[in-house]
């Protein structure tokens, strides 16, 4: 029993380290999925490709498996974009009236040291999460398109990098505005 638990820490410690830049983190078919289908909805607006990156996806990973294990012990008055007090993170009670927002904005630093801030779109089905579901819903959501296609208060703002995590009845997007050069790709 001794010697099957040091490989299975081993293998845990190293699957959660940090992204280096030339570090690879791995999305599944379904996320890379949603990516190439924001980036044609993008393209379908007249707006450029946003680079995939190595630390927003890990950012949304993370929230995507965190909303799925324990957004229903979260206080009354949290909304999706909430984060519990079960991980290596703060917790944080995003409220709908946005009084803390930085709390969310502030994840991708906080977790991975991207050096920006970090805004997330997120969903839930109760069918499961998936690619074309998720951008569908967001497309008919003023709020989410908006941040999709840089409209309305987001007009300013030039998205740099994007990371998508897709957990069970979860899927988010982070968007940055600056770029990340570590790489994310398909592993499946």
């Amino acid at each position: 029993m001794r010697y099957v638990l040091a490989p299975l820490l081993i293998l845990f410690t190293l699957a959660f380290q940090l992204p280096s830049n030339n570090q690879t983190v791995c999305l599944s078919k379904e996320e890379m999925k949603l990516y190439n289908l924001l980036n044609q909805y993008r393209k379908q607006q007249s707006l450029k490709r946003i680079a995939l990156s190595s630390k927003l996806t890990l950012v949304a990973q993370a929230h995507a498996r965190d909303l799925a294990d324990y957004f229903k012990d979260h206080p009354t008055g949290c909304n999706i974009h909430s984060w519990s007090d079960k991980g290596n993170w703060t917790p944080c009670c995003y409220t709908d009236d946005h009084t803390e927002a930085s709390c969310m904005w502030s994840k991708p630093r906080e977790l991975t040291g991207y050096e920006g801030k970090g805004y997330e779109i997120a969903y839930f089905s109760s069918a499961g999460a998936n690619a074309e579901e998720g951008l569908t819903i967001w497309k008919k959501s003023t709020g989410h398109h908006e941040v999709m296609v840089n409209a309305g208060i987001w007009s300013q703002v030039t998205w740099n990098a994007v990371g998508v995590g897709i957990y069970k009845e979860y899927a988010v997007i982070w968007f940055g505005e600056l770029p990340d050069s570590a790489t994310a790709k398909t592993c499946e």
